[in-house]
């Protein structure tokens, strides 16, 4: 894409469309910054937690997948945690990216769990609760709502959208917001 989107306007009131919209302009945010980067750059970590800016593209797709569908819709998702290599059933791997992972590739699945997104929420009044039997036990306990998880989701985002700032400053000068 690397057109990064403009923040949703001053004059948008409906919760819904304004974290979507915020959740979109991220998206376009975190394609803007990736863009132009060099191969061995998108795969090579200049931090001392070792991630790669291609693990953190990779992440962010399966984290919406994990609380839209697997906690919200209480979805079966296979592999929930296949952002984190050998240790797709728990949250504890690290971040990792196969050697034919693309940022094309991850970039266009970013978009498309952006669109997925949007096709789930749209309706869905945000007190809404996730449905258990995915990543929520079904055990009385009560149950975040589309509100809560869709700005989890943004907060997620907006925070490692500044994390590839300091990975660009490091890598070619560029400097965030």
């Amino acid at each position: 894409m690397s057109d990064h989107l403009p923040e949703p306007s001053t004059q948008l009131s409906d919760p819904t469309e304004l974290l979507l919209g915020y959740l979109d302009y991220y998206r376009s945010a975190i394609d803007a910054k990736l863009a132009g980067l060099p191969e061995a750059e998108l795969r090579t970590s200049r931090l001392p937690s070792d991630w790669s800016a291609l693990e953190l593209l990779k992440h962010l797709g399966h984290m919406e997948r994990r609380w839209l569908h697997w906690a919200f819709l209480g979805e079966p998702v296979p592999a929930p945690w296949g952002d984190r290599g050998h240790d797709r059933q728990s949250p504890d791997g690290r971040w990792q990216v196969g050697p034919d992972d693309t940022l094309a590739e991850l970039l266009a699945a970013l978009h498309a769990g952006g669109a997925d997104t949007r096709e789930v929420v749209t309706g869905t009044p945000l007190a809404t609760p996730a449905s258990p039997g995915g990543r929520f036990a079904d055990d009385g306990s009560p149950l975040p709502t589309l509100g809560w998880i869709l700005f989890h989701v943004l907060q997620e985002y907006a925070r490692h959208a500044g994390h590839l700032d300091i990975v660009l400053e490091l890598t070619d000068g560029r400097t965030g917001e």
